[in-house]
């Protein structure tokens, strides 16, 4: 077969690089969406505070938001398969030691390695992969695909682990999610990966680049705006199961709901995760397509509006089943949309020749806001029984971000300053 047939077919919106990446991030997400259903177990069986085992998650957020870059770097240094292949044996590794940690201390060191996993087989490495292996005219479209691979797992994780828990004991769930985790790698077998555009081009170091994004003050209000989608995706991943098993009114009998099979509010904590992924892979998939056509620091800045919004109106109202439902649909399809056109933006602005790195530093304050909102979930309930407080600050962070969008400069950073134009 000709080169040029390769590369067209690299180059069309569904190819072997971006179904592939969709498989790794489906798996790898659900492990991860999943991880709120073991609060209650975990802390039951030892005794522990709701922060112990919060703080092992929010741990786990932020070393995922630090080992992005790196496995980003890594990537782009010695090549995607190696990097996806060494997060992918971080993962089970911790998981499968996760599984005979009898500590606090040992569950949050291990979610250390946990969340280099999760970062090594996440949006860092494989939406650079797929935004390389795609056209500029498919390129949002193609990330917001991928991205709604991961709400795909989001769909399928919460219900199986559930499952899982039900049949066995956590440790056991533990084990069993370390093996999908392996298994998924088969699937590059069918990835080609395209290289870096521009490599033999390109004179300037990846430690130039960086310098110069980082005094880009578009950069600075990306990494801020980027913040507290991490907190409340993080707070309501590990928090929300535990948060409706307590807090949500008991299922009518006779109810709609009820008739679908949810009969209890633990039960419907696990749903409405499922809930919120399968709503998100519409709003993903919209998200990128609308980012294709339209301004993505305006579509970036509505859709942290709506979250503050949709949020608000939430926590003033009655916790009901039916609240819970209608809640996760809407939330789920503003979930990772901003993902799609975050990724998107650093492209457009910076290129795509060190787009992994730079997400991936963006993507840190992501996960440092997920930190503290996992962190703080557990404090405040622990103080005071109750996660209203965690819910106000996701309100305000929300708010704030659809302001700090406004001024960014969406202009390619070549044509502002050519001087200093990143290849």
């Amino acid at each position: 077969m000709s080169s040029a047939v390769i590369k067209n077919r690299e180059m069309s919106l569904f190819n072997p690089v971006l179904i592939t990446g969709c498989i790794i991030l489906l798996v790898s997400f659900s492990i991860r969406a999943s991880f709120g259903l073991f609060q209650i177990p975990v802390a039951e069986e030892f005794n522990w505070l709701r922060a112990d085992f919060s703080f092992a998650i929010a741990i786990q957020n932020l070393f995922w938001g630090i080992g992005q870059p790196i496995f980003s770097a890594l990537a782009e240094k010695y090549g995607d398969k190696k990097a996806i292949v060494a997060g992918a044996v971080c993962y089970a590794v911790g998981l499968v030691l996760s599984a005979f940690a009898i500590t606090p201390g040992q569950h949050q060191l291990l979610e250390m390695l946990v969340g280099f996993g999760i970062a090594g087989t996440g949006f860092g490495v494989i939406l650079a992969v797929v935004g390389r292996a795609v056209s500029d005219k498919h390129r949002s479209l193609a990330l917001g695909i991928t991205t709604a691979a991961g709400s795909a797992g989001q769909i399928v994780g919460p219900p199986v682990t559930q499952f899982l828990l039900q049949q066995m004991p956590w440790q056991s769930v533990f084990i069993f999610l370390a093996g999908f985790v392996i298994v998924s790698l088969l699937a590059l077998f069918f990835m080609r990966i395209p290289p870096p555009p521009n490599k033999q081009q390109s004179d300037e170091p990846m430690g130039q680049v960086i310098m110069q994004a980082i005094k880009d003050p578009s950069f600075a209000f990306i990494f801020i705006g980027f913040f507290s989608c991490g907190y409340q995706l993080a707070f309501i991943t590990a928090h929300f199961p535990a948060f409706i098993t307590e807090m949500c009114s008991v299922v009518t009998p006779g109810s709609i709901i009820q008739s679908l099979g949810v009969s209890s509010t633990s039960t419907l904590g696990a749903i409405a995760i499922a809930l919120i992924g399968v709503s998100n892979i519409c709003g993903t998939i919209l998200a990128g397509w609308l980012g294709s056509k339209y301004s993505r620091k305006y579509l970036l800045s509505s859709i942290y509006l709506m979250r503050t919004i949709v949020a608000a109106a939430f926590i003033l109202n009655p916790i009901t089943p039916e609240s819970v439902v209608f809640f996760s649909i809407i939330m789920g399809a503003l979930w990772l949309a901003t993902v799609p056109l975050t990724s998107g933006l650093v492209a457009q602005i910076y290129g795509l020749r060190y787009m992994g790195t730079l997400y991936g530093l963006v993507f840190f304050s992501h996960q440092l806001g997920g930190f503290i909102g996992v962190w703080l979930g557990g404090t405040m309930y622990d103080l005071y029984g109750n996660y209203t407080l965690v819910w106000w600050v996701g309100i305000g962070v929300g708010a704030l971000s659809a302001l700090v969008h406004l001024p960014i400069d969406e202009r390619p950073w070549a044509k502002r300053q050519p001087q200093l134009a990143i290849s």
